[in-house]
């Protein structure tokens, strides 16, 4: 039990293991920089054009400029990547050499906003510059946002392997990722689905392209629209760029695998005297992943929880071999013994199935994309940009376990042995029936491609005055296949055991032998079920699946806005500056399920073809006014309000709005306060999604009756009640309960309220210094979502809520659960509340040393769930679902960095701290006077990176978690941690180099 999570679990590497990680390195970065090497050796101009010196809207083109009331993280200087944007270099002021200038009084708009305003601004919003990302580990962004303490476990990270689909899902404040709007330069990005969810995929954006992400930590559904509830993500690219740059990254972990490479180039010019610019760019890269058996505390994962005075359960009761159960059985069943005989199922028959499972996916991706501008006068800036990705994901399981059809098929359930079969023994007594992993036929091999791409072109300018407009279109379409190869062909694998239904339309229907099923049958190869299946029995019965889904967006946009349309007619009165605008947007999807998902004949999945899709017009309203400037007691005092009407086709109209405040007694410091309300109208997915079979982490109530403490009476009258006759003996064969999942059309749309209260600090006698705390509280009512699994079968079995029993559908023949319901609902309502801290500190130690200090600090104060209307609220603060892939709600987080910059050299160390969780099983936490394991404790990860600036080229490397700081153990019946908080652990220690040039 030690052995599961102790400190040398893995092989350490030796003196010349050291070395050869070295040469890895060296190796897989070299191939790459070579190309790099044979690039001709231009110097790259550094030209301001026209179009880079106007100033622009959040959605423009222009190089992002920074506000003084939002977060900088200025260990930058230093790991610059080899090319900047030609408005980023013109200038004494490089806002990269100074990305963190306390003081600067320069009017941007920032996300949040459709105006302009100062360093003044009531909206939480952080901003990552793209050298905070590049001198990380992360070869995509939502990797990098996982370490921010503001981004939650409830998306999809890259490490879920079972229904992940290769899709990167951020969220906000652990609200999920539906309720979190991503934005691509101010407009929407398009969402790729997949089987039961869609979202925004991070995987789709080149991090090197990315010139820097604003973080707005607030409700922005007035300003922007539905999904905002939890706030926007706004990703600004590079644009108007000239000249160009080529860079090159390698990677690989302490122990040889998860080989990384990246290569990506940029190139940009001016033409007809700086009035236009045309930018192009490329992006590749791979990332080999990990497999589960290579980490050795994580390969053997415990089936569930143990409790104290019994040993753990490792594996999977479906084993190798035929698991035979019959009414003259042992209740554990009999297996083969390799003697013509039977003997009773042991655990030394569980089925290891971390073995052959990945435990990071192969992920490669590939970006195409090109933007161009051209000023025809002040009036008419004429734009358009495109963006193309390709990405393709790799995983694999193990062999496909078989107990019988999958749920609504109506063969046999479970795989029922006919009496008169030559191959039945008599010693199992009637009604016999089998489980089996058919490790035979192959391990399961996901295969996930998407081709995304996205054009928006429009036109802005000046109309006259100061007033300017914004008129653009978009349009993005996102393909995908899932691909799941040997799979079994249920059907046929009956056909294969001479297995026929005496009525075929009752799956628990008695069967009875017929050998003219297979004989009549081209290709089936009669067989044994007791035996392995032949190489063309298992070809028979083997199918590969495949699945097809697809999303489409269509987004008008005209604003204008105007940043002083008058000025307040009294002493120190500021301006009032207004914003409106109109949007229009269509979104279709459509799910098509392979046919034998449709027809029942899978033995893994059931699903169904499906589409919809929904239109929104919607007109919104900003004004800001600055009520005072400079006056005293008010170096600045500014209101903002703003108000969204949306009409959508499905369910009508409704208002939101916002309303903020900002007071600056003094220069020093300042105080911000938000309100605001948000709507949500359930998504393309949620509505119109193809409901399938999945399986979630979950045990059954009646196969651990006696850990329910005193509602252990009630649980077992209710397994009695099931026709279980002994719950005490009762037995689960894995931990895993089959789900209906998917989409439901009668959803209904969910509201939410949201505010805000902080304060900025940023003192004259400490220059580089930048304090800030905000207090955020979200409510949420009538909220989409689904439930965890072991939270709807407790209820019912426990009878705390009859109201979750309508979900849990009728057992089987074999008292096993047969499906539970777990499709989007409206369950309840959500409240919850933190504190953020925030530091930026820039220090100059001389003339040629400067020392960067950030701080990102997150206190989740409560985290309160309603998961049915009227129902009781659960406190989920400070608790991990521990089963599956289940999110986290740690009370802090904390991601922090050191940059120390000497001339052209610097050195950064970064640390990031997640704190410690009680075990929750969605109803109850877990009991430590009565499991061995009930909760986890606060980690802190650590890594460095060095960077050094050599003319024309930037050499960067780095180590990610330096002191290899294992994953901490969780009984999550997969892995044996917790994939969707501990991903970069489960990596361990990971070297990379980098190295770029400009030309």
């Amino acid at each position: 039990m030690d052995s599961i999570h102790a400190p040398g679990a893995e092989k350490r590497v030796t003196r010349n293991g050291r070395k050869s990680l070295l040469a890895a390195t060296v190796l897989a970065s070299a191939q790459i920089i070579a190309v790099v090497c044979a690039t001709p050796s231009h110097a790259a101009t550094s030209t301001t054009s026209h179009h880079a010196k106007r100033t622009r809207s959040a959605a423009s083109h222009s190089t992002l400029q920074h506000n003084a009331t939002t977060n900088r993280s200025a260990a930058a200087a230093s790991v610059v990547p080899a090319a900047q944007p030609t408005a980023a270099r013109a200038g004494t002021r490089d806002a990269l050499s100074h990305p963190f200038e306390a003081n600067t009084s320069e009017d941007v708009v920032v996300t949040g906003s459709a105006l302009r305003s100062g360093r003044y601004n009531p909206n939480p919003v952080q901003v990552v510059k793209s050298q905070d990302i590049q001198q990380t580990s992360a070869t995509n962004l939502g990797d990098y946002l996982q370490r921010l303490p503001s981004i939650g476990s409830s998306g999809t990270s890259n490490a879920v392997q079972n229904g992940g689909e290769g899709l990167s899902c951020t969220d906000l404040r652990n609200l999920g990722s539906s309720r979190v709007l991503v934005l691509i330069d101010g407009k929407r990005m398009t969402q790729t689905m997949a089987s039961g969810f869609s979202c925004a995929n991070l995987n789709n954006i080149p991090t090197d392209m990315i010139e820097s992400v604003e973080i707005l930590k607030d409700g922005g559904s007035e300003l922007y629209g539905a999904d905002a509830v939890a706030g926007v993500i706004n990703v600004k690219l590079k644009h108007n760029i000239t000249g160009g740059t080529i860079t090159a990254r390698g990677g690989i972990t302490d122990v040889g695998d998860d080989k990384t490479g990246k290569l990506s180039g940029q190139y940009g010019f001016n033409f007809d005297h700086g009035k236009g610019n045309i930018t192009v760019f490329g992006q590749y890269m791979t990332q080999e992943g990990v497999m589960q058996k290579n980490r050795g505390y994580l390969s053997n994962p415990w089936t569930e929880n143990t409790a104290i005075g019994d040993s753990p359960t490792y594996g999977s009761g479906y084993s190798a071999t035929s698991r035979v159960f019959g009414d003259n059985t042992p209740g554990a069943g009999v297996v083969p013994d390799g003697k013509g005989g039977y003997r009773t199922f042991s655990s030394s028959d569980r089925y290891n199935y971390g073995g052959p499972s990945s435990l990071l996916s192969y992920l490669q991706t590939s970006n195409l994309g090109g933007d161009a501008h051209y000023d025809l006068n002040k009036h008419v800036t004429l734009y358009a940009n495109v963006w193309y990705t390709h990405e393709s994901q790799n995983s694999q399981m193990a062999g496909m376990p078989v107990a019988g059809s999958v749920y609504p098929s109506t063969l046999s359930n479970p795989l029922y042995l006919p009496e008169n079969a030559p191959y039945y023994s008599s010693s199992w007594g009637d009604n016999a029936y089998m489980y089996r992993r058919y490790t035979d036929v192959g391990n399961r091999e996901m295969n996930t491609a998407s081709d995304t791409y996205q054009v928006t072109a429009g036109a802005k300018g000046y109309i006259v005055g100061k007033w300017e407009y914004d008129v653009s279109m978009g349009y993005g379409s996102s393909q995908a296949t899932f691909n799941t190869n040997n799979e079994l062909n249920y059907r046929k694998l009956m056909q294969t055991y001479g297995i026929s239904q005496v009525d075929p339309s009752d799956a628990g229907s008695a069967v009875t032998y017929d050998p003219s099923v297979c004989q009549a049958s081209a290709g089936c190869v009669l067989s044994n079920p007791m035996d392995p299946l032949s190489s063309k029995a298992a070809d028979y019965v083997r199918f590969n699946e495949h699945n097809h889904a697809d999303y489409q967006l269509r987004d008008f946009n005209a604003r204008v806005h105007n940043d002083q349309v008058v000025k307040l007619p009294w002493k120190n009165g500021g301006s009032l500056g207004i914003a409106g605008g109109i949007e229009h947007r269509s979104e279709q999807a459509s799910y098509h399920a392979d046919p034998l998902d449709i027809s029942g004949d899978s033995s893994g999945n059931s699903s169904s073809n499906t589409g919809g899709g929904f239109d929104a017009t919607e007109v919104y309203l900003e004004g800001k006014m600055t009520l005072l400037h400079n006056a005293f007691l008010a170096k600045n005092l500014m209101i903002d309000a703003q108000g969204r009407w949306s009409h959508y086709n499905t369910f009508g109209s409704t208002q939101t709005w916002k309303v903020g405040i900002d007071w600056a007694p003094v220069q020093d410091i300042s105080f911000s306060a938000t309100l605001g309300t948000s709507f949500r109208q359930p998504s393309v997915t949620e509505l119109y999604g193809g409901q399938n079979v999945s399986y979630a982490s979950a045990i059954d109530p009646c196969a651990q009756v006696s850990t329910y403490g005193a509602l252990s009476e009630a649980v077992t009258a209710y397994c009695m009640k099931q026709g279980i006759k002994n719950p005490a003996t009762f037995e689960q064969p894995n931990s895993q309960i089959p789900i209906v999942q998917g989409g439901n059309s009668k959803v209904q749309p969910e509201t939410a309220r949201t505010y805000t209260i902080g304060t900025v600090i940023t003192p004259r006698w400490t220059p580089g210094l930048r304090v800030g705390v905000t207090y955020w509280h979200y409510t949420l009512k009538n909220m989409i979502g689904t439930l965890p699994t072991q939270y709807i079968v407790d209820s019912c079995a426990t009878g705390t809520s009859s109201y979750e029993c309508q979900f849990v559908n009728p057992r089987n023949s074999a008292q096993q659960l047969t499906t539970v319901e777990n499709v989007y609902q409206n369950v309840g309502g959500l409240r919850t509340s933190g504190i953020d801290f925030d530091l930026s500190y820039r220090i100059s130690l001389s003339m040629r040393d400067s020392l960067t200090l950030n701080n990102n600090f997150q206190q989740l104060v409560s985290y309160l769930q309603q998961n049915e209307p009227g129902g009781p609220w659960y406190n989920y603060a400070g608790r991990l679902f521990y089963q599956g892939y289940g999110a986290g709600m740690p009370r802090v987080r904390d991601y922090a960095s050191a940059t120390w910059t000497h001339d052209n050299f610097s050195f950064t160390y970064m640390m990031s701290y997640t704190g410690g969780m009680k075990w929750n099983d969605g109803t109850n936490d877990v009991s430590c006077s009565q499991y061995y394991y009930c909760k986890t404790p606060g980690i802190f990860t650590h890594d460095v990176t060095v960077n050094y600036k050599l003319g024309r080229w930037n050499f960067m490397g780095g180590v990610n978690n330096i002191l290899d700081k294992k994953a901490p153990f969780v009984a999550d019946g997969a892995t044996n941690t917790s994939a969707q908080n501990y991903s970069e652990l489960m990596l361990g220690r990971y070297v990379y180099l980098q190295a770029g040039v400009n030309f």
